[in-house]
């Protein structure tokens, strides 16, 4: 188990480029699985569950040729699917939450599809629901083996298209969906389809590829199967994850940064967000730049209520960044609540943080009142361990802005999201080591 050391409480500087979005990555590299052809995607961000998903396509006979650091080209002609049924198999998908993505390609394609119970943060009950009731309406069969915590899905011929209204409007379950009617027989429907910017990307590459999708962008598609996909190639949106990780970074170090390429109209509210907060973001084409600033204020409501950070379905703000949103008030003027109502358990982070001087209550399992204390002392630095990927970086970025040295462990979980995370803050002038 690796862990970071960290010197806080320095000033940073300098200009940084997000890396490709990761949650992107997840689903349009599993959609290779759909054609025959060549598919050449860019922009791979160089990530543990990236990397991982990419060797897992590989022994299951995907042919994967390296283009350069961030350019992958994919060929599954030949897929075994006898080695889905393998332990092997089952060992490295059980560990990776995005694996549950090659359920719909395989599915339509091939007429089965396996997996055992994903992996990934434990940051509550993560269902499988969504997946598995669209597949079913497209025409599939089910299996759940509970001993062995194992999902088969079949069907006899192919798919048939179908109208469903989803009951959350999950990314993961809307993104499998898509995969598997795009080569179902007829027309399928999704009403309350997630519309954030990784699924109108998986959505635009499918209709580069030959697939017939009209409503991309909406919580409405249309999606006409069609009997084949070619290849295309593709490059991922930049990782809105780690623009909002680097604001909060500068917010909370009194840092001047500029975040490069990160395409401004697919960020949503993420900007106006950290505004809220007090933070000065400037838009600089597609650029952001946050100039230092010793002290940031919390807007008020106009009826003097406490203000609220809550995560929602896209356009809403995104539960990755709710931790980050709640570090970022630890240090500001005003009060606010983080109320995170997807996970049960991705706030219990914040006893890390109490340890290290925040005034936080945690009211329940979702919402954390935060007493912002302006800075009028800094937070001190402690030893602690990341539980997952957001809540660690968010635990990095408290640390570097703290006193004293600080101390992360189970920082596996950070490089599941971020690339060359620690090399990349020492560029800006982080003082942090990684051993082990």
């Amino acid at each position: 188990m690796s862990s970071y050391f960290i010197n806080g409480g320095r000033t940073l500087q300098g200009e940084i480029v997000p890396q490709g979005a990761k949650n992107e990555a997840l689903q349009v590299i599993s959609a290779v699985l759909l054609t025959d052809k060549d598919l050449e995607i860019s922009n791979v961000p160089i990530i543990r569950d990236v990397i991982r998903l990419i060797e897992l396509l590989g022994e299951m006979g995907v042919e994967i040729s390296q283009i350069n650091s961030s350019t992958y080209r994919f060929n599954a002609a030949n897929i075994n699917l006898g080695y889905l049924q393998t332990q092997e198999f089952i060992n490295k998908a059980g560990s990776l939450r995005g694996s549950v993505m090659i359920l719909g390609p395989l599915l339509t394609r091939f007429g089965t599809a396996s997996i055992p119970k994903p992996g990934g943060d434990k940051i509550g009950r993560r269902r499988m629901d969504t997946h598995l009731l669209g597949f079913k309406a497209l025409g599939a069969e089910l299996d759940f083996d509970t001993y062995k915590n194992f999902y088969t899905v079949s069907v006899k011929g192919r798919l048939q298209g179908a109208k469903m209204l989803l009951e959350e409007a999950s990314v993961t379950g809307t993104a499998n969906i898509i995969m598997a009617a795009v080569l179902a027989v007829g027309q399928t429907t999704i009403y309350n389809a997630a519309c954030e910017p990784y699924i109108q990307q998986l959505c635009r590459m499918l209709s580069n590829m030959g697939a017939r999708i009209g409503g991309i962008g909406s919580n409405l598609l249309r999606i006409e199967g069609v009997d084949s996909l070619s290849g295309t190639s593709h490059r991922l949106l930049p990782d809105m994850i780690e623009v909002g990780s680097f604001i909060g970074l500068a917010a909370m170090t009194q840092s001047e940064l500029l975040i490069k390429d990160v395409s401004v109209k697919d960020l949503g509210i993420i900007p106006e967000t950290f505004r809220r907060l007090g933070i000065t973001v400037e838009q600089r084409n597609d650029d952001l730049f946050v100039p230092a600033k010793e002290f940031y204020q919390v807007e008020s409501y106009l009826d003097g209520g406490i203000m609220t950070i809550a995560d929602a379905p896209w356009p809403g703000f995104t539960p990755d960044l709710l931790s980050i949103a709640l570090v970022v008030s630890t240090q500001a003027k005003g009060s606010v609540l983080i109320h995170q109502k997807m996970f049960e358990s991705r706030l219990f982070f914040v006893d890390k943080l109490i340890d290290m001087g925040a005034q936080i209550i945690l009211c329940d399992p979702h919402r954390a009142t935060v007493i912002g204390i302006d800075r009028k002392y800094p937070l001190r630095g402690i030893e602690m361990t990341s539980p997952d990927i957001r809540a660690g970086v968010s635990l990095l970025i408290a640390a570097l802005s703290a006193k004293g040295t600080s101390e992360i462990h189970n920082i596996e979980q950070i490089d599941r999201g971020y690339q060359f995370f620690d090399q990349r803050l020492r560029e800006l002038g982080a003082d942090i080591e990684r051993k082990g």
